[in-house]
């Protein structure tokens, strides 16, 4: 769970709206699994292979959800 939590913080700390906002509800305790589950496959489609640190961290993150 620490290493999720982790994940999201950097998710939320991004700035990238489409990730930072879901991840920082999560962190929130405003937990909605599907919302969140969604918003990590849509950033991984979109962006999941550009070379950024956050690259890897999608599919780590979903597969700790």
């Amino acid at each position: 769970m620490e290493e999720l939590k982790a994940i999201l913080e950097k998710f939320a700390e991004s700035g990238w709206d489409l990730i930072s906002i879901p991840a920082q509800q999560w962190l929130n305790g405003n937990a909605d699994k599907d919302a969140l589950t969604k918003a990590i496959k849509q950033a991984d489609k979109e962006c999941g292979s550009c070379g950024c640190e956050l690259d890897p961290l999608y599919k780590r993150a979903l597969e700790l959800i």
